[in-house]
């Protein structure tokens, strides 16, 4: 994607949701950000389209499971295809940790150049009873440096955003040097999980000699 079509989206995006988007849940709902976060991802499922550019624009689709890795997609006419992930940042809190996807996915995903994971961005903060937004970030993951981002463990290993008030671009991203820092970063991660699974394993141990050297009174 070029710059300028990526940058054409992000403001387009950020101008809509300035002027449609800052009443989007109740008063009463204003200090949860689960649901304003909903809400916010709501609301650009049903109008990321008309941020698109049409002469980029191929097909789009915003009907995905939970389980997805994606909200939302859309192809571009040279045949691309960009499976975005929504993310939204309440600036007025200290620490946010989302989960971005499943490493084993992403692994799968980017074998096909053609595809990109994409992580969409939502920066805002809440001024009396109105959502102001702040920011729009449209970029695919390996724009994202690996000083800002940690893995999790969950399945094959989730990779994480540290903190979203610390995001670092990368400002020349190569997909092949990402994923390459991402199989050295799980070589380590996994070597800490069998050790925690060794501690475990030999806890276990010794509690399963306690109870067949257990005597009932």
């Amino acid at each position: 994607m070029e710059e300028q079509i990526r940058c054409n989206i992000e403001n387009n995006l950020l101008a809509l949701l300035q002027k449609d988007g800052c009443n989007l849940v109740s008063s009463l709902s204003l200090d949860s950000t689960r649901a304003i976060g909903d809400a916010i991802q709501s609301f650009v499922e049903q109008h990321f389209r008309e941020c698109i550019p049409n002469k980029f624009l191929g097909e789009y689709e915003d009907d995905f499971s939970r389980r997805s890795m994606q909200d939302l997609a859309f192809s571009d006419k040279d045949g691309n295809y960009y499976a975005i992930d929504v993310k939204t940042h309440n600036t007025g809190t200290e620490f946010n940790m989302p989960n971005l996807t499943s490493v084993q996915r992403l692994a799968k995903f980017y074998r096909n150049n053609s595809n990109h994971f994409c992580i969409l961005m939502i920066t805002y903060n809440v001024d009396g009873d109105k959502i102001v937004y702040t920011n729009c970030q449209f970029r695919p993951i390996e724009h994202f440096a690996w000083s800002c981002l940690t893995l999790g463990a969950l399945g094959w290993g989730q990779i994480q955003i540290k903190n979203s008030n610390d995001i670092e671009i990368l400002s020349t991203p190569s997909r092949k040097e990402w994923m390459i820092k991402m199989c050295e970063a799980l070589e380590v991660f996994y070597g800490i999980e069998i050790s925690k699974i060794n501690d475990r394993i030999n806890w276990f141990r010794q509690e399963k000699e306690y109870w067949e050297n257990y005597q009932y009174k």
